[in-house]
């Protein structure tokens, strides 16, 4: 339970999938997202013979699984990155004969600062294995704040560490239940490609349309009808696997309107925010060794935590999550960049913002096609994504990281509950 996830994603390497040209297919299922859950339903349903259209608002496959490589000159992954729990994870085997750059990596703290003072980053582990365990052990669903006692500056670090820096939401916002009932997810491993180059690999060769935003989805005549600006598409069943800040934004207008349990549960999952703030920094500027995990801890749950030259790229990765995540990326580029910059000076000196070459701010927040990082149930409301995963009429299925059981927001999670509805999806069709 320790140590849950810290990530967001990836881009690189080439797909056979592409914007298809309009027409008036009439396919047993269309999907909506090409993100892992998309890509991993449309490879299930093609198995199992039925034709599918996978439909993609942004312009590429993959998601908040997106790998970029121009801006630094090494993959990035701008969402997620790591592969959580790879000894069961469905990106594994296929990334490994893919001939993909795989290295085992854990990210229990190695390094800690106080200011300008370095600190005891084992003791920071223990308290946030110690708080960990109280989350865990909760009897009720309630804020994960309400449960544990944090009196000094290592236990709020840990608290930032669990709650901010890897579910995406600070403590008085982290359902219990929603942290106890998520699996441990090591193994870990990082990809040197980057992970959203496996995921982008992994969408080839499916039918894919990138650029087509659905407006709307019909399901009250004898089959579903998608709108879309190229015109509507009539299917049997439709899979939607947008996040759960775009069904919230009522960016798809559902006819009729879904069921109010289903609007209650989208309310109650709501998306977290874990930002990151890559930095191209010369290796061994701050003599620091490949894949150091690093934190500036500041009182006031104002952290940093620093994912340092991975496979010795010249990155320093920043990341900042929930509440200040959502600040940082509001206030934009460049002030990120300068937050992360005084961090570095804070820690290393005040010589140490020159190191920096450039800099960049993932951009989750403000992405319309995602609006957040991952979905985190509020207190008391883990129920609520049983509730979203329920089939509406045997047409409407959902599927995403937010319903992908113990691997919540995870991109291997994703991709399994992608294929849980594909599978109930094919029950109901026959």
């Amino acid at each position: 339970m320790f140590n849950r996830r810290h990530a967001l994603a990836v881009l690189a390497g080439s797909v056979a999938a592409c914007r298809a040209p309009s027409g008036a297919e009439e396919p047993d299922v269309v999907v909506v997202g090409a993100g892992s859950a998309g890509i991993a339903a449309a490879h299930a349903l093609t198995s199992a013979g039925k034709s599918v259209l996978v439909l993609e608002a942004m312009g590429r496959v993959g998601g908040r699984a997106f790998t970029e490589s121009q801006t630094f000159g090494a993959p990035f992954d701008v969402g997620c990155a790591w592969l959580h729990k790879a000894d069961d994870n469905p990106y594994t085997a296929y990334a490994t004969a893919q001939g993909f750059t795989l290295q085992p990596h854990e990210y229990d703290l190695e390094r800690v600062y106080f200011g300008n003072q370095a600190g005891d980053a084992e003791a920071v582990n223990e308290a946030e294995h110690a708080l960990a365990n109280a989350i865990a052990d909760a009897p009720a669903d309630v804020a994960a704040s309400t449960v544990v006692d944090i009196d000094t500056l290592i236990e709020e670090a840990a608290g930032d560490y669990l709650g901010a820096l890897d579910m995406a939401v600070d403590l008085d916002d982290l359902s219990t239940f929603d942290y106890a009932n998520a699996d441990d997810l090591e193994p870990n491993m990082l990809c040197a490609e980057g992970f959203g180059s496996i995921v982008r690999r992994r969408a080839g060769g499916l039918p894919i349309r990138t650029g087509t935003p659905v407006r709307g989805i019909r399901y009250d005549g004898p089959g579903v009808v998608v709108q879309t600006d190229d015109g509507e598409i009539r299917t049997r069943a439709v899979i939607v696997t947008v996040s759960t800040g775009v069904l919230a934004a009522d960016v798809i207008q559902f006819t009729p309107n879904l069921p109010v349990e289903t609007l209650q549960a989208i309310q109650d999952i709501p998306m977290g925010m874990l930002a990151k703030i890559p930095l191209q920094v010369p290796r061994g500027a701050f003599g620091l060794e490949p894949f150091t995990d690093l934190m500036l801890a500041r009182a006031g749950y104002d952290d940093l935590y620093f994912l340092c030259h991975p496979f010795n790229y010249d990155l320093m990765v920043g990341f900042v999550g929930g509440d200040l995540g959502w600040e940082i990326s509001r206030a934009g580029r460049e002030a990120a960049i300068d937050y992360a910059k005084q961090g570095l000076a804070d820690m290393f000196g005040s010589n140490a913002p020159a190191q920096v070459v450039k800099g960049s701010l993932t951009p989750w927040a403000s992405n319309p096609w995602t609006r957040g990082a991952y979905a985190a149930a509020r207190p008391g409301r883990y129920a609520a994504r049983a509730v979203l995963g329920r089939p509406i009429a045997d047409k409407v299925f959902f599927a995403g990281e937010a319903l992908a059981g113990g691997l919540i927001q995870t991109c291997g999670g994703a991709f399994r509950s992608g294929e849980a509805a594909a599978r109930t999806v094919l029950n109901t069709l026959g």
